[in-house]
């Protein structure tokens, strides 16, 4: 299996010093080093567009990471900040159905979250954060002030300070106060590239906008950090344009016995109702041919990591369907916000899984 976000934060913590991982990567040891991640930032967009920017165009590339599956930020980020696969944290997608909620059933949404769900219950494994502290390794997070607090923030970045920053003068100076001292780890987290992504398309005027945004962050970063600072700069995913749009149970008989659709749409969760699941399977496949993936509880083990703790099995579709190509599955009640994005991210493909993992030397 290909180096992916697990290994890149085991790697930079045991290269700090921190105990019981496992540096997979060959990280050289430091005293300090920071992590951008830039969300929605594929490796594509380094070899299509990093030449148009001279500091992004600077970086050393270490290696090319696979991102998760879902290739979303929700699922991606856990498995950063706890060094294990989404079989183990189970945060499997933006939104999933919460276990014993009722008939059909409530969703929870990851990043916007619900205060009947306990993050330190949903997701349960200790973060690398957690786990630096008694190696006398301090981690803050620096990020847009909106995320402090949050659910989807208790639940990930547990054991870092957060230090929350609007502007890119005020990330950098606080990157740099935070790796003033020894063994210290500083990880800052942009999504103004995916943002453009979504609401204008990767390689429009405005996601080039949100390219130099980038540029300008880096550039100021590789100036004010501490000598002798490790900079990595990765991301969470990438992105496609959509070329098509299906909506389940529009004209097709998709949402037939199915009680709740979750995920997002390059990567649905179905929810069946009992007793369907082998009708509901047939149709799926029957209907969708070569145009996507389609995976049980069972066969999906292995995207996901492997392992699959109880509670993940309980959380998962019954059915779990990839789109391939540049479809994608629209939820109807969510016809009008999913279907005008076009960017998206969740699915298998190369340009949604492939992320670069960059190196500056300061």
């Amino acid at each position: 299996m290909p180096a992916g976000l697990a290994d890149l934060s085991q790697s930079l913590f045991a290269s700090l010093g921190a105990t019981g991982l496992k540096n997979s990567l060959n990280l050289a040891e430091s005293q300090r080093s920071c992590l951008l991640l830039v969300d929605g930032m594929g490796n594509d967009v380094i070899s299509t567009f990093g030449s148009q920017f001279p500091t992004i165009a600077s970086l050393h590339q270490s290696s090319t990471l696979s991102s998760t599956f879902p290739s979303t930020t929700a699922t991606a980020l856990a498995t950063l900040g706890t060094g294990v696969m989404p079989g183990i944290h189970g945060m499997l997608g933006y939104t999933i159905r919460v276990p014993r909620s009722g008939e059909p059933g409530r969703l929870l949404n990851a990043l916007k979250w619900d205060e009947r769900v306990d993050p330190t219950m949903w997701q349960s494994q200790p973060t690398l954060y957690e786990r630096a502290i008694a190696d006398g390794i301090k981690s803050s997070y620096i990020a847009a002030k909106r995320y402090e607090g949050t659910g989807f923030t208790r639940a990930t970045l547990r054991g870092s300070e957060y230090l929350g920053a609007n502007h890119t003068d005020d990330m950098v100076a606080l990157a740099a106060k935070a790796l003033s001292t020894p063994r210290s780890f500083a990880y800052l987290y942009v999504n103004n590239l995916d943002n453009a992504g979504h609401n204008d398309g990767v390689g429009s005027a405005k996601w080039m906008d949100a390219l130099a945004f980038v540029e300008d962050l880096l550039k100021k970063l590789i100036s004010a950090l501490p000598t002798g600072s490790n900079l990595f700069v990765t991301s969470d995913h990438g992105m496609i344009n959509v070329e098509e749009k299906l909506v389940l149970g529009k004209e097709n008989s998709l949402m037939e016995d199915v009680t709740l659709l979750g995920g997002e749409p390059r990567a649905r969760h179905i929810y069946i109702r009992d007793g369907a699941i082998s009708d509901v399977t047939a149709r799926y496949r029957e209907f969708f041919g070569v145009r996507a993936d389609l995976y049980t509880k069972e066969s999906v083990a292995e995207l996901i990591g492997g392992k699959v703790s109880l509670d993940s099995r309980e959380r998962l579709g019954d059915l779990v369907v990839v789109p391939k190509g540049g479809l994608i599955l629209i939820d109807p009640t969510r016809e009008p916000q999913e279907g005008k994005m076009i960017g998206h991210h969740g699915g298998t493909s190369d340009a949604e899984v492939q992320i670069p993992l960059l190196r500056a030397n300061l």
